[in-house]
């Protein structure tokens, strides 16, 4: 990301520091880390360390005890390694799915019904919402790394409202995705979701709260957010474009399968058509420790659920690592 980087009310781009001084402190992350085993090596390409130090705000021991964090996390979870089957039932609603379609600065476009939940298990939910994720974040193109939210509150009603799904959400967007969320665009939510979103705030950091947008159909001025971040041709109907084409659960499992090679494909792992997805490759997570050396940093994170910590975030095609073929290391980046 380059330096200057103009930020406006509804895009959802902030500035960062000079380059030089950027690549230093993700240098001292990298040092801090040491040794890691191939695919948490994948991960930590230049770009997400850059966003981890943007979510600590360039403050290297608390990025750095951040990573680790979520490094173990990976380790234990595979989160690369769910497939649409495992988290079919979820989606068959269509309440989260992947838009075909992008903003107007390439971004992938996160489509959100909390009005069509089908599913009562906030594990479940978090997980498909992991996947979605890191789907998502590997279609970005190399240029990007932020995710942009629809929220389409139609048919929402109080029986829906879950705070406990709301503060597991934040915490895998804010833990383990920091600074993938470009913008989330709150369209036509009901009066009665105001007193809600005032108990929601407090879970929030400042910086995710203020990518929040409300959008009124009926109101002119926030319409316009909408029509300065999308081709309204290509936005669906339901958040006031021209495409009528709705959701169709068939074709949308068919177009995952096929995401699921691409991502397999990306991290360097085998067929997922087999039973049996592939582990990690073996290695020491020794210089993950959590407890002793970043310790001293203030805490300044929510806590992790214990059960289901589904927080993840798929290095993206952002950071252009180059996959060779299966086994050998990943050669390159792009920041």
């Amino acid at each position: 990301m380059s330096e200057g980087v103009k930020k406006s009310p509804s895009n959802g781009f902030e500035k960062s520091l000079p380059f030089a001084e950027q690549q230093a402190k993700i240098n001292e992350v990298r040092k801090l880390l040491g040794p890691l085993p191939d695919r948490l090596s994948i991960y930590c390409s230049d770009a997400t360390i850059s966003r981890y130090l943007t979510g600590r705000n360039w403050n290297v021991k608390k990025a750095t005890k951040m990573l680790k964090e979520t490094l173990k996390w990976r380790a234990e979870y595979k989160p690369e390694e769910i497939l649409w089957d495992e988290v079919a039932h979820e989606a068959e609603t269509g309440k989260t799915y992947i838009s075909n379609n992008v903003d107007k600065h390439g971004r992938t476009v996160l489509i959100l019904r909390p009005g069509c939940q089908n599913s009562k298990s906030t594990k479940g939910q978090i997980r498909h919402l992991v996947y979605c994720m890191e789907n998502a974040i590997v279609k970005l193109p190399p240029d990007q790394g932020q995710i942009v939210w629809l929220i389409d509150f139609h048919g929402y009603n109080l029986s829906q409202i879950s705070l406990n799904l709301t503060r597991e959400t934040a915490i895998v967007l804010q833990n383990r995705y920091p600074e993938r969320l470009g913008v989330a665009i709150l369209y036509n939510p009901p009066k009665f979701f105001e007193p809600f979103w005032t108990m929601a705030k407090p879970f929030l950091e400042p910086k995710t709260r203020d990518k929040v947008k409300f959008v009124y159909s009926d109101n002119p001025n926030t319409r316009q957010i909408m029509e300065e971040l999308f081709d309204m041709d290509q936005v669906e109907s339901a958040f006031g474009g021209n495409d009528n084409s709705g959701f169709d659960i068939n074709k949308y499992a068919e177009r995952m399968r096929e995401e699921d090679k691409k991502r397999l494909s990306f991290w360097g792992i085998g067929n997922p058509s087999s039973t049996t997805p592939q582990p990690a490759p073996a290695a020491s997570l020794d210089s993950l420790t959590l407890n002793s050396d970043l310790n001293t940093c203030d805490n300044d994170n929510a806590a992790s659920p214990s059960s289901h910590r589904t927080e993840s975030s798929v290095t993206s095609q952002e950071e252009k690592l180059v996959v060779t073929e299966a086994g050998k290391n990943v050669i390159g980046q792009v920041h």
